[in-house]
This record gives C-alpha cells, sequence and structure tokens, in this order.
C-alpha cells in the first residue's frame, strides 16, 4: 500500500453569511472542497454557508470533511493496489 502526501491542518479564514470565521482544513480537503463549489458553479463561501447550516453539533472543519468524503466517496476507503 502506497501513503498518500501527507499535509498540516491550515487555518484559513472564510465568510459565512457576512460573518467571518477561520476553518482548520489539510490541502487535500481545501482543494476538494473548492472544486465541489467550482463544479457546482457556487462560491466556496455559499458551500460552508450549506454545510455549517446543516451540520448540528459537529465542529465545522469536521462537518466540511465529512462532506468532501460524502461527495467524492473513493476518498473514504483505500483502494486495492493492482496486483501484477
Amino acid at each position: 500500500m502506497s501513503h498518500p502526501v501527507y499535509s498540516r491542518v491550515k487555518k484559513r479564514s472564510i465568510a459565512i453569511d457576512g460573518r467571518r470565521t477561520s476553518i482548520s482544513l489539510e490541502d487535500e480537503f481545501w482543494h476538494r472542497l473548492r472544486a465541489i463549489a467550482y463544479m457546482a458553479r457556487l462560491d466556496i463561501s455559499m458551500v460552508v454557508s450549506v454545510v455549517n447550516a446543516k451540520r448540528g453539533r459537529v465542529g465545522l472543519s469536521s462537518a466540511l470533511r465529512q462532506f468532501v468524503l460524502a461527495c467524492h466517496p473513493q476518498l473514504a476507503s483505500p483502494q486495492p493496489e493492482p496486483q501484477g
């Protein structure tokens, strides 16, 4: 099994419904979240706002990671390496 390139958690500032807040995400989650917003033709703040409204008692950064995994289910579990 090969290992991914690991990255540190980075704090990023973002506006949600006109209020500034920070989220802590690894680069890979941030890039995928931006790609999801791009594909949906939405501003990333709008995507974060939707997740924020539906997250309940879960932390925003954790909810965003789960959202990214739900949008990209192949990321949720390791893929077997080809035999050969």
